[in-house]
């Protein structure tokens, strides 16, 4: 029985996987496991092969394997589509973020847009192919992989099914099975490496060849605590942190001068995006810290980013005697360079038009799973319905319409391919 892609992505919205991105925090709404559950009852429904491997404490990938005519050994086209189950938190959402509310032609709610809404379409898509695979139609392996959001782990570990010679991440348990409870082994999934990526982002169905890279990291001034009736007999580590965010500001400002920049998704920026100081309001601060964000361009090293960074701020930020730290990075993603991928990108957008949808090939300034999945050698592009504008919004949705029209795209990959 064929999958509403409207009734299917109002059940995901409803069972939470949010990231918990990083903090020490545990509950009914966080992590993905409750929707990997439901998404092996899926999988077991239609009869399709899985398997299910633990990345993080209860936070598992799940691969869906569908085979094609001929075979990816026989030299059959072999598609692997990545989409992830984690959504950001809900703060301040001005909806009710699980209720999968359907007004005006849209369905609202947490991942709605980013990117339950390409998962739906996916599974819909899939669910419409008959049992028996037909001439030319291509083997298509589904990843619902684990921890976009803060790591892009899942997609990296995920990489390492087919790219065996480089060490995988997370524990490579195999936990789940296959519809006869048989344990299947990489080869099951990946018998060669996949002809072609497509990673599920919101693109408004245009395909993205080319994204940024990302590096984060803290930063720490230590000072020293005093009373604040003798604050000259303390060392303030908030006016030292100061000095320093505004020599990462000046630095982001410069950054649009330097030859870093990439013609589809532009230049760099650098960003301060928390703070945290201070331990009561009669304490001179000795200890501050930050978090950076530093988006590259799709070329540019992660680590050699982080340096240049660095190296700016000791050299501008006057901090007095203060001491500054910086961690090590907890976040490094190279970006997506579309060196690989132009004529799949070509082909997809042809697809994308004879359904009626102006599409192009397209750079964006965030990043994807798409850098793991690439660095592997695959082509891969980037693409789905919505639009970036609604994802982490506090009122996230996603248009029907779109919704439909993605599932007739996707279930025409899934039959015909993109050869």
């Amino acid at each position: 029985m064929s999958l509403d892609p409207v009734e299917i992505l109002q059940r995901l919205i409803r069972t939470p996987s949010v990231n918990p991105m990083g903090r020490d925090i545990s509950g009914p709404h966080y992590g993905e496991s409750h929707l990997t559950d439901l998404l092996v009852e899926i999988c077991q429904e239609h009869g399709w092969r899985w398997s299910r491997r633990r990345i993080h404490p209860e936070r598992d990938n799940l691969v869906v394997f569908v085979e094609g005519h001929p075979k990816p050994h026989e030299g059959g086209e072999f598609l692997l589509w990545d989409v992830h189950q984690d959504t950001v938190p809900v703060d301040g959402m001005s909806i009710d973020p699980f209720a999968a509310e359907l007004h005006d032609g849209r369905v609202y709610g947490r991942g709605a847009c980013d990117v339950k809404g390409s998962m739906a379409a996916m599974l819909a898509a899939l669910s419409r192919l008959p049992k028996v695979a037909t001439p030319a139609r291509p083997t298509i392996v589904l990843a619902c992989t684990v921890n976009e959001e803060c790591g892009h782990t899942g997609a990296r570990s995920l990489s390492q099914m087919w790219n065996k010679p480089s060490a995988a991440i997370g524990n490579r348990e195999v936990v789940g099975g296959t519809r006869d409870d048989a344990i299947p082994t990489e080869e099951h999934f990946f018998p060669r490496p996949p002809d072609m990526a497509i990673v599920a982002e919101p693109t408004g169905l245009n395909v993205v060849v080319a994204h940024q890279g990302v590096v984060r990291w803290r930063c720490h001034a230590l000072g020293r605590a005093a009373h604040t009736s003798r604050p000259d007999e303390g060392v303030n580590a908030i006016y030292a942190m100061s000095r320093v965010i505004q020599a990462i500001e000046q630095y982001h400002r410069e950054l649009s001068s330097t030859s870093l920049g990439h013609p589809l998704c532009g230049w760099p920026t650098a960003c301060v995006s928390t703070i945290h100081a201070g331990v009561g309001i009669n304490t001179v601060p000795d200890h501050a810290t930050i978090e950076i964000d530093l988006r590259l361009s799709p070329d540019e090293h992660p680590g050699a980013a982080y340096e240049r960074l660095i190296q700016y701020v000791r050299e501008r930020a006057d901090i007095g005697c203060c001491q500054i730290i910086h961690d090590a990075p907890f976040m490094e993603s190279n970006g997506l360079s579309g060196e690989q991928n132009r004529s799949f990108a070509d082909r997809l957008t042809q697809v994308v038009r004879e359904f009626g949808r102006p599409s192009a090939s397209i750079g964006v300034p965030f990043g994807t799973d798409a850098a793991a999945i690439s660095a592997t050698g695959v082509p891969t592009i980037v693409f789905g319905p919505g639009s970036i504008a609604q994802a982490h919004t506090a009122d996230e949705f996603i248009e029907v319409d779109e919704l439909e029209l993605a599932t007739e795209i996707f279930c025409r990959i899934a039959c015909d391919g993109v050869r």
